[in-house]
């Protein structure tokens, strides 16, 4: 396998799907390898010769994260640019929340911690989003440690997901999820009433539930540049979403698609906030009224961020063109010309597509093609 040297090398923090997919694109697009930093050895990054993989299982702490990355940052001091990148809220988080201390060692494609406490946390995205006229879902804000009535203007079934993600990665309680689906008071009750016992001090959502299935969602990818100007949108069709608990709603199947309205919105509401490097917003149609509703944004790429680079649009050469080349980057939507992102085999898509027919014979279309953009989980390079 051929490795090129650049003035550049990325550190990736994490060992998941995300990780191993920036890897990818890493060497894709440059011939380079990745070092990766991770709690645990995984196989999908321990196994890849795509990475240096170094495992540490003190980097859930904060402190102990920042001396790594400083160690890392000497090592390499004088010899090449690091590119820090993390795969998941909290590790964003914490490299925002230690930005003077690397700063001096690391090219951080991440926006600064005022304006994540902002918009990461999702009752404030609602917030910005109602002033800008965006849709989005119609929600009741439940605050932790106060009293709270639970009456809001729409009914059962409703949806109910924490506000703050990077405060509830710590939180334990019986039952935890990543999102709730409850049919009745009672059982949201008996929820709320376990999470006020645990460490989670926050706010938890309660939103009207959105009909439709998973083909009803949308992800949206976006990159701004060093002067807060959309340069890049890709749109996707989700034909099917992860459901374990811990995982749910992270897309496993995707699409690209095209709608103009969509990345309108989106940049409307970036460049409002005055937002640098990738976000990737969550959306869903809803058939009862024609709209698409924003759910969250992630300040980051998301979990399923080949979709973008399978289809002919590497993700991190956005990054490298406009934080190392400094270029001046050419606006540009990925176009309409469609490619399957999977990580899931052809037969969970043909058996969970088959209330959508259209949806299944152009997903088993792509079987056959070169040019279905499928990042293997099993087999990693």
């Amino acid at each position: 396998m051929k490795f090129e040297e650049r003035e550049f090398l990325p550190v990736i923090l994490g060992a998941d799907i995300t990780a191993y997919s920036l890897v990818r694109s890493y060497h894709e697009e440059y011939k380079i390898k990745s070092l990766v930093l991770s709690r645990a050895r995984a196989n999908i990054i321990a196994q890849s010769k795509l990475c240096e993989n170094r495992v540490f299982p003190d980097l859930e702490d904060v402190d102990a994260l920042v001396t790594r990355l400083i160690a890392v940052g000497e090592e390499f001091k004088g010899k090449k640019k690091l590119i820090l990148m993390g795969c998941g809220d909290w590790y964003v988080r914490a490299i925002v929340d230690n930005k003077e201390k690397l700063a001096p060692y690391f090219v951080i494609p991440y926006i600064d911690k005022e304006l994540l406490d902002r918009i990461v946390l999702k009752d404030k995205f609602y917030e910005i989003c109602d002033e800008l006229g965006i849709d989005h879902p119609k929600t009741y804000v439940y605050e932790c440690g106060k009293e709270n009535d639970l009456k809001f203007d729409f009914s059962y079934p409703v949806i109910a997901k924490c506000a703050n993600s990077a405060l509830y990665h710590y939180a334990k309680f019986e039952g935890k999820k990543k999102v709730f689906r409850f049919e009745n008071e009672e059982d949201l009750k008996k929820m709320l009433s376990n999470l006020e016992k645990s460490s989670y001090d926050y706010k938890f959502l309660i939103q009207d539930c959105i009909p439709g299935d998973d083909t009803n969602m949308r992800v949206l990818t976006c990159y701004c540049d060093r002067n807060s100007k959309v340069k890049f949108a890709s749109l996707g069709r989700v034909l099917l979403e992860d459901h374990t608990p811990s995982a749910i709603g992270n897309p496993v199947v995707i699409i690209n698609d095209v709608d103009e309205k969509i990345v309108a919105a989106a940049t409307k509401f970036l460049e409002h906030i005055g937002y640098t490097g990738f976000a990737n917003f969550d959306i869903k149609y809803d058939e009862r009224d024609g709209s698409y509703n924003f759910f969250e944004i992630n300040v980051r790429l998301g979990r399923s961020n080949f979709y973008v680079t399978g289809s002919g649009f590497n993700t991190v050469k956005w990054i490298v063109d406009d934080l190392i080349y400094e270029k001046e980057l050419e606006y540009t939507v990925a176009d309409n010309t469609e490619h399957l992102f999977t990580v899931v085999p052809m037969g969970i898509i043909k058996r969970y597509t088959k209330n959508h027919p259209e949806l299944k014979k152009k997903a088993k279309s792509f079987s056959i093609r070169a040019s279905a953009a499928t990042l293997c989980t099993t087999s990693p390079i």
